[in-house]
């Protein structure tokens, strides 16, 4: 009798850790998804909610790229 209880209670600490292991490497795998998901976002640039630009905000940018590029002919001597 004894040795069914040692038994059983060997296979019920096994069946414990390994469950608290495969719950921690899991918990891990979802962390490293997670990371890697947000370094692909990172190099191209996008996020989960892309917005357009507002026309407002395009024309103001647009303004900001010509007096730009005044400046850099004024500074390379070129007459416009």
């Amino acid at each position: 009798m004894q040795d069914q209880i040692a038994t059983l209670a060997t296979a019920a600490a096994a069946l414990i850790g390994i469950a608290i292991a495969s719950l921690t490497a899991l918990n891990g795998w979802r962390g490293w998804l997670e990371l890697k998901r947000l370094e692909i976002q990172q190099l191209t640039g996008t996020a989960g909610d892309v917005t357009v630009p507002s026309t407002g905000s395009r024309i103001e940018v647009a303004d900001l790229k010509e007096r730009v590029r005044k400046l850099e002919a004024i500074a390379a001597g070129i007459e416009l």
